[in-house]
């Protein structure tokens, strides 16, 4: 667990030990954070010792009255400011003078936290300005090393959760307001769609969590010797739903007993993205073909579809993050457009390869060769 220092600026000595009480054993944590954070508490009841401490040490988050004797609150946060100093401040203010905390906000200021607070009232505005701080000073540090492909990926990351997120916000508004009927019934196609707009949510989320282990070297992998007859059994089972659903048949060619060493998960994610991709992407009444052949070098896993196929441009794009084939065959097909990239990143863990052969409207052929 790591420490925040975090100076209560208050000449008011029951303000800065209720503050210190309230935090004492408070630990801020959230799921994009490798640890939680908790709290150094330093106490400084004039703006004179506030400026002191902040000289001599490392601040990280500064809860700051206006009113103190002495130089006051507004004067420490410009001396902050122009210093610009790391420190994300929040003011500490009463209700009558609401005015000066926006003006607070306005000269740099995370936000205000108005007194009396209730211990939770201080415990959640810390949270709030624990995560803006963690996320301003991951931006920086990815300024600084100059990574931008990683602003890209946010920037996209922002706009796939954000398209569903309106999509059903937008939903569930028109069926608050009974803008399409009164009956349940009426609203059966939105609660439908905002239904797959979730599930499409949760995909992503799954992914980027699967992506983000992989970037980082985070996961940890269990190898051993795995039946990829037995994987690819439990891979067909699991799309068998969906093929069901639309109709398709998926064949498994594979001799029992084809062991390989590797981590089951990772395997699973391979075979699931090929086999999945395989359904969704192919025609009603189509098939689809596993093949897993040992040679003396590797081990091949071949799908093959029946379905809509990729043009060759296409093609070129299959494994990048994000990217999603978009035509009139593919709109109302649901995905991250991580899976591939994925997929492909886990075959280079043990040094393999993928490729791929597709014809329009004929089928898609992927073939991974996992080296021994």
């Amino acid at each position: 667990m790591s420490q925040l220092k975090l100076l209560v600026v208050d000449d008011e000595p029951g303000i800065r030990t209720g503050a210190e009480r309230a935090l004492r054993n408070f630990s801020v944590g959230y799921p994009f954070m490798e640890e939680e954070f908790s709290y150094d508490i330093i106490e400084a009841e004039t703006g004179e010792k506030a400026i002191e401490i902040i000289e001599s040490q490392h601040i990280d988050i500064m809860l700051l009255d206006n009113k103190l004797p002495g130089i006051d609150g507004i004067e420490v946060l410009e001396y902050v400011k122009n210093k610009d100093y790391d420190i994300s401040v929040m003011m500490i203010t009463s209700y009558a003078s609401l005015e000066l905390a926006v003006k607070a906000t306005n000269m740099g200021a995370f936000s205000f936290v108005p007194k009396p607070f209730t211990p939770q009232e201080l415990r959640t505005s810390i949270e709030s300005i624990t995560k803006n701080l963690f996320l301003k000073r991951m931006t920086r540090q990815m300024r600084a090393e100059g990574q931008q492909n990683q602003f890209q990926f946010l920037s996209v990351l922002s706009h796939e959760l954000k398209s569903p997120i309106n999509a059903v916000e937008g939903y569930i508004k028109i069926m608050l307001e009974k803008q399409a009927g009164d009956s349940i019934d009426d609203y059966k196609v939105m609660l439908e769609r905002s239904v797959e707009r979730l599930k499409g949510m949760r995909t992503l989320i799954l992914d980027l969590l699967d992506l983000t282990r992989i970037e980082t070297g985070k996961k940890s992998r269990d190898i051993r010797s795995l039946d990829l007859h037995e994987i690819a059994k439990r891979v067909i089972d699991t799309v068998e739903p969906l093929a069901i659903q639309k109709n398709v048949k998926v064949h498994l060619d594979a001799e029992e007993n084809s062991f390989y060493k590797a981590d089951s998960h990772e395997v699973e994610i391979i075979l699931n993205n090929f086999v999945s991709n395989a359904v969704k992407y192919n025609k009603d009444g189509g098939e689809v073909y596993v093949t897993i052949r040992k040679d003396p070098d590797f081990f091949e896993i071949a799908v093959e579809d029946t379905g809509i196929g990729i043009s060759d441009d296409d093609q070129k794009l299959l494994f990048q993050e994000f990217v999603r084939i978009k035509n009139t065959q593919t709109r109302n097909i649901t995905g991250s457009g991580l899976g591939l990239s994925i997929a492909k990143k886990m075959i280079e863990l043990y040094n393999g390869t993928v490729e791929v052969q597709s014809t329009p409207d004929v089928g898609s052929k992927f073939t991974v060769r996992l080296p021994f």
